[in-house]
């Protein structure tokens, strides 16, 4: 098997990668590697780099989801185990056992509803919300330097295109 060629400058490793299958396949159209091969290689560095902004604040990335799902609720940072399930998209045991496990670390509080006392309220704490503010910020951060290589009007035309995409999965 040939090694996979280096890319040169201007050039990434999924131009290599195309490269190779339309000489092996010239048959098949792969122009959608170019584009959503690339996606899934800058989710890769995505992944780490939000790995590395949690776990420098002693988060694990599925607590961040849900310190900022209450966080950008607004005061009083107050959602129902429901809210919680549809903002952060998992199943109802896995965010039971969520809401546990933040709980005994003091980042949230469970309570019953003032309004019907059958439903529960899971509140941030003072510490959670001082948690993932801190989260958030070493996140844009590592996001800022991902995107160095663009301009704005760039980011702005690739927010919107990647926007495009998603609305189709999403609708």
């Amino acid at each position: 098997m040939a090694p996979q060629r280096r890319a040169g400058e201007g050039e990434d490793d999924v131009d290599g990668v195309v490269a190779a299958w339309r000489r092996e396949r010239p048959d098949l159209d792969v122009a959608p590697l170019e584009v959503l091969s690339r996606v899934s290689r800058l989710s890769r560095h995505l992944d780490i780099a939000r790995r590395q902004a949690f776990s420098d604040q002693g988060l694990e990335a599925w607590e961040f989801d849900v310190l900022s799902a209450l966080r950008r609720s607004g005061e009083p940072y107050e959602l129902t185990p429901g809210d919680l399930l549809r903002e952060t998209l998992v199943t109802s045991g896995t965010m039971t056992n969520r809401i546990d496990r933040l709980a005994a670390r003091g980042l949230l509080t469970r309570r019953a509803s003032p309004r019907d006392r059958r439903a529960v309220l899971v509140t941030l704490t003072d510490e959670g919300r001082r948690l993932a503010d801190q989260a958030l910020e070493a996140l844009l951060e590592h996001e800022r330097e991902l995107l160095a290589g663009l301009s704005a009007a760039d980011r702005a035309k690739l927010a919107g295109y990647l926007k495009a995409l998603l609305v189709a999965f999403e609708s």
